[in-house]
């Protein structure tokens, strides 16, 4: 091992107290450490493959490097797997989820509940920026899970709420954003909404599923188009 190898181990072992002191903390990404460090990629990552053979750390791709020896039989904490989820990951599972949150929603709706929904729809027609209309989109689908009377699907809802939220997906949804026009959020995307209300206000579970995957295709389709 040559000295500055040393070096930058010794400083790197410090620095991995400080800022992942608890074992299956996650370390920061290695643009950070290598600032931190004055070090280059080469260096720190030979440091990485000494640490990780003494089981001080490990990495998963895709997800990043942390403290402690590998999981062999307990999972990966669910925080962990929403930063390392891709955009794809979200809508894949939006797919798969939200469709039959929609129809359950259709079965258990009442009238106080569709006059809820219609609020939800007419707020994302108001918004008028990113930040906005995302905000109101969320509230919308989580209003969708409250309908369903499940606190299971509402969690579930909830947690791919949280990715959303992380860099991966805003930096995908802002390049989504500039792809389209502004005024798409309030009239295809309300108009979309507004299908899937109908639907449940008609009981019609079918209706509602088919209606929220077209909804949520129309996102996937233009998040594929968007430019790099």
């Amino acid at each position: 091992m040559g000295r500055r190898t040393k070096a930058v181990l010794a400083d790197l072992r410090q620095a991995i107290e400080t800022l992942a002191p608890v074992a299956g903390d996650r370390l920061p990404p290695e643009r950070e450490l290598r600032a931190l460090l004055a070090c280059s990629r080469e260096t720190l990552r030979g440091c990485y493959t000494i640490l990780e053979a003494e089981g001080e750390i490990w990495r998963h791709v895709g997800q990043g490097t942390f403290r402690g020896s590998r999981p062999v039989h307990m999972p990966i904490r669910d925080t962990v797997l929403i930063e390392g989820a891709t955009p794809l990951d979200v809508m894949s599972a939006r797919l798969l989820l939200e469709p039959q949150v929609a129809a359950e929603a259709a079965a258990k709706a009442d009238a106080a509940d569709i006059a809820h929904l219609r609020k939800k729809v007419a707020e994302g027609r108001a918004a008028r920026d990113r930040a906005a209309c995302e905000q109101a989109d969320d509230a919308f689908h989580r209003a969708i899970a409250e309908t369903s009377r499940n606190p299971v699907l509402v969690g579930f809802l909830i947690y791919l709420s949280g990715a959303r939220r992380r860099i991966a997906w805003q930096r995908e949804w802002d390049r989504t954003y500039r792809s389209i026009a502004p005024d798409e959020f309030q009239t295809t995307h309300s108009d979309q909404h507004d299908a899937v209300v109908d639907a449940i206000a008609a009981a019609q579970p079918k209706n509602a599923a088919d209606a929220m995957q077209n909804h949520l295709r129309t996102i996937e389709a233009a998040m594929a188009m968007r430019p790099e």
